[in-house]
């Protein structure tokens, strides 16, 4: 049995409670010790950050306490519990979600949590067992959607491999944007796929939309489109390990020359994706050039709440000007973006108009 010395707070058993309870709140009991009592008191483990006029005046004594055996599940709680971060204001804007990608942690960190991010780091390395990498990120930055990484703790490699809806991607992290958080949207989408339809992808990634749908619905072609030649790079990797080269043809390009793409090839789009936040709606002109006279446009934004019947609007605008009609559409709020602004997608039904003769 391991224990430790410590300072305690000796008090009777009926105040034991609420004095516990006081101490927690404050962040002054010791939560990595096992309290104990005998007939008459209870004994609490104490931080060094008690203050005897402040905190009441407390019968402090030094006593040894057994040591907790307790499994620890959040990082947060291993910060608290080794004495890492003690002030409750900086606990409270610790994250409480990060990303899990493959064997590599993405975290975004206040300012005010910068000089804390190596504890933070090492924190989160010993509650993720099978996690080798931890790194801060900066938000998604221009058409080829890349980010600034940095390690903060573990092995110095942006390189990893993970596996989702029985699919493996191989993702530098440095180079290219992927989210675990869209898995759910990718089978959904999936789903919606008719047999022998025709998809582009226009900004492509490395192709987790693609393999998806190549994998699990019918398609006849997908055609997928990045700017980025790392991310190109890697689609192509990912395609071949999955087994879906028949189905995805995968092109180095801007997505502006889709149109001059698709016409070489003799074709024309029954549904496209385009996951590009913030910037899909200048695009959205080049995605009717390619389509068919009925198309599903996935179209997906980062907007607040209040804004998306004026996105709507906007989108119905630009339809009629390229001569098409909106038929119908279905908003998906797939994630919180920030405390204001939501992830969606908005599934747009629409129809060319067939002038007379």
């Amino acid at each position: 049995m391991k224990t430790e010395k410590t300072k305690a707070i000796k008090i009777e058993l009926k105040d034991a409670e609420k004095t516990r309870l006081y101490l927690k709140e404050k962040n002054i009991l010791k939560n990595n010790l096992k309290i104990k009592k005998d007939e008459n008191y209870i004994y609490l483990p104490i931080r060094n950050n008690i203050n005897k006029n402040k905190d009441c005046n407390y019968n402090i004594i030094i006593t040894n306490f057994e040591k907790q055996n307790k499994k620890i599940n959040s990082y947060k709680e291993l910060l608290l519990r080794n004495n890492k971060i003690t002030s409750k204001e900086i606990l409270n804007k610790l994250p409480t979600s990060y990303d899990i990608i493959g064997k590599i942690i993405l975290i975004k960190l206040q300012d005010e949590l910068i000089k804390y991010q190596k504890e933070i780091g090492e924190s989160l390395l010993k509650v993720n067992n099978n996690v080798k990498t931890i790194c801060t990120i900066e938000p998604v930055k221009g058409e080829l959607r890349t980010r600034n990484i940095k390690i903060i703790s573990g092995e110095k490699n942006t390189k990893t491999i993970h596996k989702e809806n029985g699919i493996k991607y191989n993702i530098d992290l440095r180079k290219i944007y992927f989210s675990p958080r869209l898995a759910t949207e990718r089978m959904r989408i999936t789903n919606l796929v008719k047999p022998e339809e025709v998809i582009v992808d226009m900004f492509t990634g490395l192709a987790p939309f693609s393999i998806n749908i190549a994998k699990y619905a019918n398609p006849r072609k997908i055609y997928a489109i990045d700017k980025n030649k790392y991310a190109i790079e890697y689609a192509k990797k990912n395609i071949r390990i999955n087994n879906v080269l028949d189905k995805i043809e995968v092109i180095h390009s801007d997505a502006k020359k889709v149109n001059d793409i698709l016409n070489k090839k003799n074709e024309k789009a029954n549904r496209i994706i385009m996951n590009l936040p913030f910037s899909a709606k200048s695009f959205l002109p080049y995605a009717f050039k390619i389509s068919k006279e009925k198309i599903i446009i996935h179209y997906y934004d980062i907007i607040k709440e209040e804004d998306i019947n004026n996105r709507i609007k906007e989108l119905k605008k630009i339809a009629k000007v390229n001569n098409y009609k909106i038929i119908n559409f279905n908003i998906i709020k797939i994630k919180t973006y920030s405390p204001r602004e939501f992830y969606i997608c908005i599934d747009i039904t629409a129809k060319k108009n067939i002038m007379p003769t």
